[in-house]
Protein backbone atom coordinates (compact mmCIF):
# COMPACT_ATOMS: atom_id res chain seq x y z
CA UNK A 1 0.00 0.00 0.00
CA UNK A 2 2.89 2.33 0.72
CA UNK A 3 4.19 1.95 -2.84
CA UNK A 4 0.74 2.76 -4.22
CA UNK A 5 0.45 5.86 -2.02
CA UNK A 6 3.88 7.08 -3.10
CA UNK A 7 2.97 6.48 -6.75
CA UNK A 8 -0.25 8.47 -6.43
CA UNK A 9 1.60 11.23 -4.59
CA UNK A 10 4.13 11.40 -7.43
CA UNK A 11 1.39 11.53 -10.06
CA UNK A 12 -0.49 14.28 -8.24
CA UNK A 13 2.70 16.28 -7.76
CA UNK A 14 3.45 16.02 -11.48
CA UNK A 15 -0.09 17.20 -12.29
CA UNK A 16 0.44 20.22 -10.06
CA UNK A 17 3.83 20.98 -11.60
CA UNK A 18 2.19 20.97 -15.02
CA UNK A 19 0.15 24.04 -14.00
CA UNK A 20 3.12 26.22 -12.95
CA UNK A 21 4.81 29.00 -14.93
CA UNK A 22 7.92 28.10 -16.91
CA UNK A 23 10.83 28.93 -14.58
CA UNK A 24 9.12 27.51 -11.51
CA UNK A 25 7.98 24.51 -13.53
CA UNK A 26 11.50 23.69 -14.69
CA UNK A 27 12.84 23.84 -11.13
CA UNK A 28 9.92 21.79 -9.83
CA UNK A 29 10.46 19.09 -12.45
CA UNK A 30 14.06 18.77 -11.32
CA UNK A 31 13.00 18.44 -7.68
CA UNK A 32 10.29 15.92 -8.67
CA UNK A 33 12.83 13.75 -10.49
CA UNK A 34 15.21 13.96 -7.56
CA UNK A 35 12.51 12.98 -5.08
CA UNK A 36 10.72 10.23 -6.99
CA UNK A 37 13.21 8.77 -9.47
CA UNK A 38 16.60 8.72 -7.78
CA UNK A 39 16.01 5.69 -5.57
CA UNK A 40 13.21 3.98 -7.48
CA UNK A 41 12.52 3.32 -11.13
CA UNK A 42 9.42 4.48 -12.96
CA UNK A 43 8.59 0.80 -13.54
CA UNK A 44 8.16 0.41 -9.78
CA UNK A 45 5.22 2.83 -9.68
CA UNK A 46 1.98 1.11 -8.72
CA UNK A 47 -0.66 2.78 -10.90
CA UNK A 48 -3.63 1.47 -12.83
CA UNK A 49 -3.79 1.74 -16.62
CA UNK A 50 -5.47 5.15 -16.84
CA UNK A 51 -3.14 6.64 -14.25
CA UNK A 52 -0.14 5.18 -16.06
CA UNK A 53 -1.32 6.72 -19.32
CA UNK A 54 -1.76 10.05 -17.55
CA UNK A 55 1.77 9.78 -16.14
CA UNK A 56 3.11 8.94 -19.61
CA UNK A 57 1.37 11.98 -21.13
CA UNK A 58 2.74 14.25 -18.40
CA UNK A 59 6.24 12.83 -18.89
CA UNK A 60 6.09 13.44 -22.62
CA UNK A 61 4.68 16.93 -22.15
CA UNK A 62 7.38 17.82 -19.61
CA UNK A 63 10.18 16.49 -21.82
CA UNK A 64 8.97 18.71 -24.64
CA UNK A 65 8.64 21.62 -22.23
CA UNK A 66 12.19 21.14 -20.91
CA UNK A 67 13.60 21.07 -24.44
CA UNK A 68 11.76 24.27 -25.32
CA UNK A 69 12.74 25.88 -22.01
CA UNK A 70 16.41 25.01 -22.57
CA UNK A 71 16.24 26.56 -26.02
CA UNK A 72 14.68 29.77 -24.73
CA UNK A 73 17.23 30.02 -21.90
CA UNK A 74 20.06 29.60 -24.43
CA UNK A 75 18.62 32.40 -26.55
CA UNK A 76 18.36 34.65 -23.48
CA UNK A 77 21.97 33.89 -22.54
CA UNK A 78 23.16 34.75 -26.04
CA UNK A 79 21.23 38.02 -25.93
CA UNK A 80 22.72 38.89 -22.55
CA UNK A 81 26.17 38.12 -23.87
CA UNK A 82 25.58 40.40 -26.89
CA UNK A 83 24.42 43.20 -24.59
CA UNK A 84 27.44 42.71 -22.35
CA UNK A 85 29.78 42.86 -25.35
CA UNK A 86 28.05 45.97 -26.64
CA UNK A 87 28.39 47.75 -23.29
CA UNK A 88 32.13 47.07 -23.11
Amino acid sequence: MERRDRSLEALNALKYIDSLDSNLRADSILRWITKYLTETKIEDFDLDISQSKNLLELFHKNILFLRQHRSSINIELKNHHKIKEFLK
